[in-house]
Formats: C-alpha cells, sequence, structure tokens
C-alpha cells in the first residue's frame, strides 16, 4: 500500500474549512459585484519569465517552477496580480478600459507554513486598471471596507502609506540608489520589531544619523492624526508633493464616505513587492493583529508596461483566504462557526425511500437546504451521528399522520405537521 501523506505546507480541506470558506467568497462575490466589478481566471502554470523576477529578490526563491514534458520552463503563480498583468497584454482590446476586475483563486509560494499561511493558498484579488487617480484609489479603499463590514468584522483597521512619498524621503537623503533594500527591511518591522530593522538600516545606510530620519519618518503616526502625520512627513521631505496631495484627496473622500476611522496613516507599511509605485495598505484584525495582514495591496503602475505598450496603471487588494479563515474563526464569526451541510436532513425508514426523496424535493422548493439518509437500514445512532458531522440541526420522520421534526441539539421533537410548518420551524 502507498503510505496516504501530504507535502509540506500543503493541506487538504475537510467540508467545514471548505463551506467556511465558500461562505467568504460568496459573501465577497456579492460586494464585488455591487460596485461593478467582474470576473476572470488565469492559468495556474505561466512561462516562467512572466513570473521571476516580477515580485522581487525575496519572492523569486519562492517560486515554484520547473521544467515540463516539453522542456519549457515554466511557474506556479506566485500571486494573482503579476497573471494579471499578462492577462491585460494579451486581452486589451477585448475589454472595457477602465477594467474592474475580481479573482478568486489559488497561488503558490514556497515559503516557511505557519498559522493560516501555507505554499499552497486562496487569494480574493479586485483591481483597476485604466485609471490614475484619487478616485480610483479611494474605490478600492472603499471596496476594502465594504468588503470587511460584510464579513460581519467590527474591528479592522486599514493601514495605509505611499511608496512615493517614502521613495521622496529617501531622495532628500541621497539614499534612491538604496530604495529597494530600505524598503524591503521597513516592510519587515512587524516580523522583527523596530531595533532589528534599526540594525539593517545602519548596515544598508551606512550613517548613523540618516537611519534615525528613516526611522522618525516610519514611526510618524505615532501620536499623530491621518492628516497630522502626512503634514510631518511632508516637512521632513521639506515640500507638500504629488504624493502627499493624492493622500490628502483620498483621505477628503474616505472623510466625505463616513468611513475614515478605519483608516490610519503608518509610514511603516512598504509592502515587500517591488511592482508598488504608489499606495500600499494592509490589514490588520483587532485582538489578533498577531496573525498579520488580512487583507494587502497598493499602486502599481508600471506592471504591465513589462508586457504590453499600452499605459495601464493599476491600483488593487488581495484577500488571503485561509488567513481570514483563521482569523475569523479566533473570533468566532457565524460565517465559519456556520458551516452545516444542509438545513434539514429526512431519516427514512427502509421502505421509505420514495417518499423521503418527494419530501425533500418539497422542502427544496420551499427553500430549505435538504438532505437525505441513504441508508435507512441503519440504526438511529448511525443516522445522528451523520447529522452530527454534517452540522444538519434538524431531522425529519415520517408518522400515520404527517411529518414529525426532531431539533437535534435539544432532541427536541413536534409530530403531526404539514412541510410548510416544518420549514417553519426550521427558520
Amino acid at each position: 500500500m502507498i503510505e496516504p501523506s501530504i507535502l509540506k505546507g500543503f493541506k487538504d480541506s475537510l467540508p467545514k474549512e471548505e463551506i467556511a470558506k465558500k461562505n467568504i467568497q460568496r459573501t465577497l462575490e456579492d460586494v464585488f459585484s455591487s460596485y461593478g466589478f467582474v470576473p476572470i481566471d488565469t492559468p495556474v502554470l505561466e512561462y516562467e519569465n512572466i513570473l521571476l523576477g516580477k515580485g522581487g529578490g525575496e519572492t523569486d526563491k519562492q517560486i515554484f517552477h520547473f521544467e515540463d514534458n516539453g522542456k519549457r520552463k515554466v511557474a506556479m503563480r506566485f500571486d494573482l496580480t503579476v497573471p494579471f498583468a499578462r492577462f491585460l497584454a494579451l486581452h486589451f482590446s477585448e475589454l472595457a478600459i477602465p477594467f474592474k476586475r475580481y479573482h478568486i483563486a489559488k497561488a503558490f509560494r514556497g515559503e516557511n507554513p505557519q498559522k493560516g499561511r501555507y505554499r499552497e493558498f486562496i487569494q480574493c484579488d479586485f483591481d483597476i486598471v485604466g485609471a490614475d487617480n484619487a478616485s480610483s484609489d479611494f474605490e478600492i479603499l472603499s471596496l476594502m471596507n465594504s468588503s470587511f463590514s460584510a464579513l460581519g468584522i467590527n474591528g479592522y483597521t486599514f493601514c495605509l502609506a505611499h511608496r512615493g512619498l517614502f521613495n521622496e524621503f529617501l531622495s532628500s537623503l541621497m539614499l534612491s540608489d538604496k530604495a529597494t533594500d530600505i524598503l524591503r527591511s521597513v516592510d519587515k518591522m512587524r516580523k522583527i520589531g523596530k531595533e532589528k530593522v534599526k540594525q539593517e538600516l545602519e548596515e544598508i545606510t551606512g550613517s548613523g544619523e540618516k537611519t534615525d530620519k528613516i526611522i522618525s519618518y516610519i514611526s510618524a503616526n505615532e501620536n499623530r492624526s491621518f492628516t497630522q502625520t502626512l503634514d510631518y512627513i511632508s516637512s521632513l521631505i521639506g515640500e507638500k508633493t504629488e504624493s502627499y496631495e493624492r493622500m490628502m484627496s483620498i483621505y477628503s473622500l474616505l472623510d466625505k464616505a463616513g468611513i475614515k476611522e478605519h483608516f490610519v496613516y503608518d509610514p511603516s507599511i512598504t509592502r515587500g513587492l517591488d511592482y508598488y509605485t504608489g499606495i500600499v495598505y494592509e490589514t490588520f484584525l483587532s485582538g489578533i493583529e498577531s496573525i498579520g495582514s488580512v487583507c494587502s495591496g497598493g499602486r502599481y503602475n508600471n506592471l504591465v508596461s513589462l508586457y504590453s505598450k499600452e499605459n495601464l496603471p493599476g491600483v488593487g487588494a488581495s484577500i488571503g483566504l485561509d488567513r481570514l479563515v483563521a482569523a475569523l474563526s479566533e473570533i468566532g464569526s457565524p460565517l465559519v462557526s456556520n458551516t452545516s451541510s444542509a438545513d434539514i436532513v429526512v431519516f427514512p425508514k427502509p421502505g421509505e425511500e420514495e417518499k423521503a426523496q418527494i419530501a425533500a424535493s418539497e422542502l427544496r422548493s420551499l427553500g430549505l437546504r435538504t438532505d437525505v439518509y441513504l441508508r435507512p437500514e441503519k440504526k438511529m445512532k448511525a443516522q445522528f451521528e451523520y447529522a452530527e458531522k454534517n452540522s444538519i440541526p434538524y431531522a425529519l420522520t415520517f408518522t400515520e399522520e404527517g411529518y414529525a421534526l426532531k431539533n437535534l441539539a435539544t432532541r427536541e421533537s413536534k409530530s403531526t405537521l404539514s412541510l410548510r410548518e416544518v420549514k417553519e420551524l426550521c427558520l
């Protein structure tokens, strides 16, 4: 016999986990559609040169790539954004621009597995391509807020920053040539802490004075509001730049939309991927910040130009579904705790199989998700175990007078019911 085993960083998804994921996906798809976003899909496999070098040095180390049977160098997508850029280059003439898409699919990275983080994972991406203005940046932020509100999450914070502002600040310190290394170091602050980041920055810059100024910049939001942080940053740069004005316009839109309380300006947010050029963001849930960001993204104005001559600036975000499921499990969200496979199960006795299927059809037409137990010869203990494992709350049986309904949690029963009465009791 072959011993059943699974690769490190990969996992099977049992029905309760998969139901939770589907609950979240359906909720998000409804929100995305309400903003006029449309679904797309792209292949898991791409040519190696499409993916390598697009996310940065660390990401390249995590890409699964190999030679296929045709001796072609191929790779598995590490996110959904880079394949999207390739998709745009191929299908530009077929799309309405600005193009608003969402894509819920698996991606793969060979990183160290941890809680809520696997080598195979589901991302829920939503992007706007073909517009570079405060309104498109705001729309993605608004969609993020609507998504988390629809998921029933109360405590969430969107931490925003702007790559352009950071680059302008580094330019004022004559550190533009070291910007990539500095950004990647700052991006690790939540993982390794401010002191270790400071040590890394001193090695990169070779200057304690410049390092102190960078630390002052990335800590600018401490005891400062959103706009106060932006004003302080502009004072460090020495002028109010176009990037500053963009962020102020975005804040004004957040304010007028009545959702500004969920957004903070956090200059330590840089995002590790190289393709970001403007606003960037990460999302943390109150009380479980240690699980990491559950929704991240930003503006990428040059990524599509790697594959096309068309000028297609983009902005988008990605929700990590597996990490979000882990987070919602910790806060007890009904989206992940209510994982019943059906609202009711019909338990027929031997000889009642036809009656069971007819009753189930009628219950489904009344709006109840209805299961039929297909082994009527089994004892009631086995039938109850079936319902319990599937988290089904009610069971229907037949009596001479009609139908009987049992609440499987309380074991309370009611008999002589019509199917409409069964429906009312189950809702």
